[in-house]
């Protein structure tokens, strides 16, 4: 945040920050070399941030694919002490998040404190499923011969998020963290006119266990670099959240770019406007929304 505080010596010089990408847990520039300016709901300037390019949303799919065989070979009780992590280390920076949400979504200090709990609170929640969404969703099936038939819940691989434009943490969190539980790994598109706790929610991964590229960041222009990742061939789903509300997104157009590649699409129930993010979630469905159903076979023996 841009800050003039007054000391002897007279007012001092804003130092306006410029953040970066968050791509395969280091912070570049866009290739582009952009940037754009992120204002506060009263139009006050908060922060320069990175116009995300074709090449830049290409690079993430690259540190994400990469991350993906790790980060789902970990044990489920592993990725879940992981993601736990992540919600102590956003408590940890929970007035800077306070600050951001205010400022961004034009709300009190005292709302935007209740929506950072919230927000903590439903990463704690999502992170509690993952040694625990398989025996919801799996099954042990009867079969007529000697073998036991098992189906359980695997990650669909590389997911394409569109974060929701209006709410900048609560509802980032509530569609990143269900991606991560299986064994995902994103590539994150923020809010573009409320990206700051997404960019502060990248540096936090960055200092937390999440292996590098399991997460990525990307800032921008929502129109300009959704439709490179629908059509991505190496991008096995998109959950199109952030859509809705964004300019110059057609719903359609990127369903289409998606149906080259076979893609798995979530699409919202509100075509221009946002859900309640403040509701509960309805269990484990928007975790299994990016998983698949594999079935094995194995003899049971003598």
């Amino acid at each position: 945040m841009a800050t003039t505080p007054t000391t002897s010596t007279g007012t001092r010089v804003d130092v306006r920050k410029t953040y970066k990408l968050f791509i395969g847990g280091a912070f570049p520039r866009s290739e582009s070399g952009r940037t754009y300016e992120v204002t506060a709901a009263d139009g006050r300037f908060l922060a320069n941030a990175a116009l995300g390019s074709r090449k830049d949303a290409r690079d993430a799919v690259v540190a994400a694919r990469a991350a993906q065989k790790g980060w789902a070979g970990a044990t489920a009780y592993n990725r879940g002490q992981v993601l736990y992590r992540v919600a102590e280390l956003l408590e940890g920076r929970r007035a800077q998040f306070v600050e951001e949400v205010s400022a961004g979504e034009g709300i009190s200090r005292g709302d935007a404190d209740d929506v950072v709990s919230a927000a903590v609170d439903r990463w704690v929640w999502y992170a509690g499923w993952a040694d625990k969404v398989a025996q919801v969703a799996g099954s042990a099936n009867p079969v007529a011969g000697p073998y036991f038939n098992l189906s359980v819940p695997e990650p669909t691989g590389v997911v394409a998020v569109l974060a929701p434009q209006r709410s900048s943490l609560l509802g980032l969190v509530s569609v990143l963290a269900p991606v991560l539980v299986t064994g995902n790994t994103a590539v994150l598109v923020s809010s573009e006119r409320r990206p700051l706790p997404a960019i502060t929610l990248s540096e936090v991964l960055a200092t937390s266990d999440v292996p590098k590229g399991v997460v990525n960041v990307l800032t921008g222009r929502t129109a300009e670099i959704a439709p490179h990742l629908a059509g991505h061939l190496d991008v096995n789903a998109i959950d199109l959240a952030g859509a809705a509300l964004a300019d110059g997104v057609t719903w359609g157009a990127l369903e289409a770019e998606a149906a080259g590649s076979i893609k798995r699409v979530r699409r919202p129930a509100l075509d221009d406007a946002e859900p309640d993010w403040t509701a509960v979630p309805d269990g484990p469905r928007r975790i299994l929304a990016f998983t698949e159903t594999k079935t094995v076979w194995h003899p049971k023996g003598v």
